[in-house]
């Protein structure tokens, strides 16, 4: 058996909360949730566990571990359950597009500003500037994710009983071919994702539990809006460990296979995803604006958050069901190794990109502000920003 049967659970409302109490508080944390993840999933716990008290504390972390498990923007898939337990799919609705809406409508403003065939020099400046410091910050990201999954790949709750040691070189396995994926063979970083999911599968599981592990349907599209939707659905529905997997699943599409962004410009959409508040996935807008205008930006938005809803509107009463599946667990523990490492490894290509001399002096300040200061990301940005203001004031090139 693969899993415990578990009699699904009746969707369960709360008619007291009116629909526009939930338009209300989850826009208010979609304005206010700066900081990525954590920070929405502190601002909803507030919301929904400490002050309302309208879901059990114990409910809303197995909440969160089931999100954790699926494709996708975790916070955002939590903010969607909560308006779904609250009242149903249309509360997950409405919560869903309250939560991402004032961050989206923020990056498609900055994006028209930022990607303007003549922005002014300022804008030009604050851009490079904060450009630079975003390798830093997906090196930072992915060490913050590896704490969690070296724990996880050890688990003795995980399918299967295994040596440690081996349990760990499978770990850095996976990790470097991550990290060499993304730096050197960006297109196909999808079927590497995959294929080391598949492989701790076997690993842990027998064979004939393969067929049961359910796998994303893999298609490509063929350019223009096709191209542009298949890019987002990657992200929606194939990224693995949080919001930054973004940058190894996009960059080549945007810059090098459809040329819709240069790679200074794809940094510029990366740094604009992390200084707005909203899920980092919202970056997408920024490229599909980059691709098609504002039609862009909204199409590739739609398709990138799809998958999320679709999983907790035909998923969400399935949750308990979900987090004991073993080809489930085993997947994601091979996973998301790989996933870390491909986050780190994007941080080589995204160096690669930046054009001027004066920007490696901030990736490396913003490399000691962040593993040495042990400050924050949104800082890092803003800060390296101010700095390539100074830097064009002042009459570095642009």
């Amino acid at each position: 058996m693969n899993e415990l049967p578990i009699a699904p659970q009746p969707e369960q409302t709360a008619p007291d909360v009116p629909l526009r109490l939930v338009a209300r508080e989850w826009g208010r944390i979609g304005i206010t949730g700066f900081g990525g993840p954590p920070a929405h999933i502190a601002l909803l716990r507030k919301l929904c566990v400490t002050d309302r008290a309208w879901i059990p504390a114990n409910e809303f972390e197995d909440a969160i571990a089931a999100c954790n498990l699926l494709p996708g923007p975790a916070s955002t898939q939590l903010a969607i359950w909560c308006g779904f337990r609250l009242r149903g799919r249309l509360g997950a609705i409405v919560a869903g597009v309250c939560f991402i809406g004032p961050g989206l409508v923020l990056i498609l403003a900055l994006s028209a500003l930022f990607l303007a065939e003549h922005p002014p020099t300022w804008v030009l400046g604050a851009a490079a500037g904060a450009g630079a410091a975003v390798p830093a910050v997906a090196v930072h990201a992915a060490w913050g994710l590896a704490p969690a999954s070296w724990k996880r790949i050890q688990d003795p709750a995980q399918p299967g009983r295994h040596a440690p040691v081996a349990a760990r070189r499978r770990w850095v396995v996976y990790a470097l071919i991550g990290a060499g994926a993304a730096a050197t063979i960006g297109p196909f970083l999808v079927l590497v994702l995959l294929a080391c999911g598949l492989v701790e599968i076997a690993v842990r599981i027998r064979p004939a539990a393969l067929a049961l592990a359910p796998l994303p349907v893999v298609a490509f599209g063929t350019g223009g809006l096709g191209a542009l939707a298949w890019t987002a659905l990657k992200v929606g529905a194939l990224s693995y460990g949080g919001g930054f997997v973004i940058i190894p699943l996009m960059q080549h599409d945007a810059v090098t296979t459809y040329h819709w962004m240069t790679g200074a410009q794809f940094l510029d959409a990366v740094a604009l995803g992390q200084v707005t508040p909203g899920p980092v996935v919202l970056t997408t807008g920024a490229v599909g604006y980059a691709a098609a205008g504002i039609g862009g930006g909204l199409l590739a938005v739609a398709v990138a958050f799809s998958p999320s809803f679709a999983f907790i509107l035909l998923g969400g009463r399935h949750f308990d069901r979900l987090r004991r599946n073993r080809p489930v667990q085993a997947f994601l523990t091979g996973a998301g190794p790989t996933v870390i490492g491909a986050i780190a490894g994007s941080a080589v290509p995204l160096a690669l990109a930046l054009s001027h001399g004066w920007q490696y002096p901030l990736l490396a300040a913003a490399g000691a502000w962040l593993f040495l200061a042990r400050r924050g990301v949104v800082s890092a940005l803003l800060l390296a920003a101010v700095c390539g203001v100074v830097a064009v004031l002042a009459g570095a090139p642009v």
